[in-house]
């Protein structure tokens, strides 16, 4: 199987990137071990570069690094679930009544382009193209908290929904995604309508089914790591 080509030079962030994508596709399932020597013959780079990748990942909380055992992909125990979908349905609730207060001039144009994410995650989920599909459904939400200019919230909440998608590929099967477009477009509709507290009810209804739909199924196997990164 052929190295991954990236850009020179293959720096951790940029491995890192590629590490983040394939955890949050579902090409590598929670509880993965990342063999270092595997992902310095996959990324053709030294050790100490693949380590200072899997630190960054490891802040982001989609890796986890076991002392004297390596490097893995981040199981979420139920309890961070619960965790993780309150901070959710705080700040989201909270992106939801200011996009909503500052609507008007710009804010039009920047929910059309929003309406027409959500058509892409719909093309996705008709064509079967789940990789696509649970990237689309994440990136809406963060999509929306860009409308508040808040590049803090944007950051924290970045983290937030790629924990979630992470827990998604341990409680969910690939092709199961728990969040749904058609909330996703009724939630739009209610925000160019200006109609907030039915906007930010839809928003609360729509995390708490996210949630309500992981299933305690902990995601099992081994990966092959040239053949999630080979070309």
């Amino acid at each position: 199987m052929p190295t991954t080509k990236l850009s020179e030079p293959a720096t951790p962030a940029a491995i890192a990137e590629r590490i983040r994508d394939a955890i949050l596709e579902h090409r590598l399932e929670p509880g993965a071990k990342l063999t270092e020597a595997q992902l310095c013959e996959v990324f053709a780079v030294k050790r100490g570069t693949v380590r200072q990748a899997l630190s960054l990942l490891a802040t982001e909380h989609l890796v986890d690094l076991e002392p004297n055992r390596g490097a893995f992909v981040a199981s979420p125990s139920l309890q961070e679930v619960h965790e993780v979908f309150e901070m959710r349905r705080i700040i989201e609730g909270g992106v939801i009544e200011r996009v909503c207060r500052d609507q008007g001039g710009q804010g039009a144009a920047h929910l059309k382009a929003i309406e027409k994410m959500i058509e892409r995650e719909r093309k996705a989920f008709e064509q079967r193209d789940f990789r696509s599909w649970i990237r689309l459904s994440g990136e809406f939400h963060t999509a929306l908290a860009t409308l508040t200019g808040n590049r803090v919230l944007c950051n924290c909440l970045a983290g937030l929904v790629a924990r979630s998608t992470l827990i998604s590929a341990l409680y969910e099967s690939l092709g199961r995604s728990p969040c749904s477009f058609d909330d996703h477009a009724e939630i739009v509709e209610a925000i160019r309508a200006g109609e907030t507290a039915r906007a930010s009810d839809l928003m609360a209804r729509h995390l708490e089914s996210v949630e309500l739909k992981m299933l305690d199924r902990p995601a099992r196997g081994a990966a092959d790591l040239r053949e999630v990164f080979g070309a």
